[in-house]
């Protein structure tokens, strides 16, 4: 009989860089009789294994009771031990010796994310779910880790273009891989309505759809009709999805402003009753949600509580940027609402807007997040603060009071400008923790999150382009200790892991995009 080929990695290279990494001599190697010893409360995450491995390798390995097996020797143990806790909540053991694996961990999370490192350990080839005459080997190895931030998030804005279910889970494959655990979902704006509410259709009969996109002022818009929504039963599939890989889906449904495509489907929830369409345009919308009238927190309310059905997270992000006040200035409603209020400006009425939401979602037991104008001398104090871009001033004033915060810094992770603009190394580079900031405050900065919007992002394409390799080196931002960062290394690395992303198809940006400009700078 011929002896198969053997597929050996003696190349330690591994994304997010890992706390501790000591090197070993020797290799474990994998063949038939390898064996998954597991916790009966591991049983989910050792299938998951169980499956990586007969998809790339063709051994379909057994999973056994730990308690049950006394033979210890080629095995993979997967194991919850309760006194870990200086690993933290997310963090893993992972050792390798020539004659076994263990992987040990506080919580399923952290066993999860030592089997993303595990996987990292086989060559790159382990990706293309074709190597089924080959034996593997991964080189012996020690490793101690656990993340810096516990907020390692990726936004991506499904209002401007839809992108559908396939690629959302192809992303949250890749955020998995990558040890990231939150991903906000950008799901309303003033050019598409993306979810369905069943007590009010026509945010998805009229709000979903628009006439086309604005090419520039002089060309107008393209004619090319953009539409598309989630039924909740697809968003249900699609948040378990995420659940299995310990991501976290945040909605974000967009209140007061950018509600132009909230007003084309009910234009009497306005300051001026209408009419309206979808818009066509990006940027910011004069029209937004009638605040004065009691109908529009009726509309809220009842949005959300949908939403909430829909989605388990603790936590609902509620927009609240960019909104000019022009319209209610004029509107009798808004008027009255401030004076009846004791209200001076509408600055104000904006905070009574979010205050009057915010006390609405915490009474169901959830918690609020919104970007930075949402900030307030009355927010409720759980509230959280994503920060994108201007009135720092006002973040510092929500840490110093012991609030929490998501960074988002425009310049660093807006992952919608082109790599001239925003180089990868300037991302790498970027530290969520403000220089400004004093040192016991520290903790109240939750970590950051990568932000895409999709104005000129119409395809998946271009989606995967503008977001890879940028992503991976947020990952790593989240995830490694500061003083262990290093780009030079991290290039390396990024080297041999997109020749992982090969086998996934992945249209990420090439060396010519991203690496010149590092290079120089």
């Amino acid at each position: 009989m011929k002896r198969n080929e053997i597929e050996s990695n003696t190349k330690i290279s591994i994304i997010p860089e890992p706390v501790k990494i000591i090197s070993e001599e020797g290799i474990f190697t994998f063949n038939k009789k390898t064996v998954i010893l597991t916790d009966l409360k591991l049983k989910e995450i050792a299938e998951f294994l169980r499956q990586f491995l007969a998809q790339a390798t063709g051994l379909n390995l057994n999973i056994k009771d730990l308690t049950q097996i006394e033979e210890k020797n080629n095995t993979i143990t997967l194991r919850i031990i309760d006194n870990m806790k200086s690993l933290k909540h997310e963090g893993y053991d992972l050792n390798v010796s020539q004659d076994k694996i263990e992987i040990s961990a506080l919580t399923p999370t952290g066993i999860f994310y030592g089997i993303q490192t595990l996987r990292q350990l086989f060559p790159p080839k382990i990706e293309s779910l074709s190597q089924k005459n080959l034996e593997w080997s991964i080189p012996c190895v020690r490793i101690e880790d656990f993340p810096r931030f516990t907020w390692r998030g990726f936004m991506l804005d499904e209002a401007r273009h839809f992108f559908g279910r396939d690629i959302v889970k192809k992303i949250l494959d890749l955020m998995a891989f990558l040890k990231l655990n939150i991903f906000h979902w950008h799901l309303t704006d003033d050019q598409g309505w993306r979810i369905e509410i069943k007590k009010y259709h026509l945010l998805t009969e009229v709000g979903s759809k628009r006439k086309g996109t604005i090419i520039s002022k002089r060309k107008g818009i393209d004619g090319i009709p953009v539409s598309g929504y989630y039924l909740q039963e697809d968003l249900k599939e699609i948040i378990s999805y995420a659940a299995e890989r310990f991501i976290t889906i945040i909605p974000e449904i967009d209140f007061p402003g950018h509600s132009t495509a909230i007003l084309a489907s009910y234009p009497e929830l306005s300051c001026i009753g209408g009419p309206f369409e979808v818009s066509t345009r990006f940027g910011i919308h004069k029209e937004v949600l009638c605040v004065g009238k009691e109908k529009v927190f009726e509309f809220v309310q009842d949005v959300l509580n949908e939403v909430m059905n829909i989605f388990p997270s603790e936590i609902i992000h509620i927009g609240g940027d960019e909104v000019p006040k022009r319209r209610w200035h004029k509107c009798p409603d808004c008027q009255n609402r401030m004076k009846d209020e004791g209200l001076e400006t509408e600055e104000d009425l904006q905070a009574y807007f979010t205050n009057k939401i915010t006390d609405y979602i915490t009474s169901h037991g959830r918690n609020l997040v919104g970007w930075n104008e949402i900030l307030n001398e009355n927010l409720d104090k759980n509230a959280i603060c994503q920060y994108w871009t201007h009135n720092f001033d006002k973040v510092l004033e929500h840490l110093r009071m012991g609030r929490n915060v998501v960074m988002s810094e425009l310049n660093a992770v807006y992952l919608n400008f082109p790599y001239n603009l925003l180089p990868l190394r300037k991302t790498y580079m970027y530290d969520p923790i403000p220089n400004e900031l004093e040192r016991n405050l520290y903790e109240h900065i939750l970590g950051l999150e990568a932000c895409l919007w999709t104005e000129y992002i119409p395809n998946k394409k271009r989606l995967e382009w503008h977001t890879f390799p940028r992503l991976i080196a947020v990952a790593e931002i989240g995830w490694t200790p500061k003083k262990k960062k290093n780009f030079q290394s991290f290039l390396k690395r990024l080297d041999y892991f997109l020749k992982r992303t090969d086998f996934h198809e992945i249209n990420y940006a090439s060396k010519d995009d991203f690496e010149k400009e590092d290079i120089k700078s």
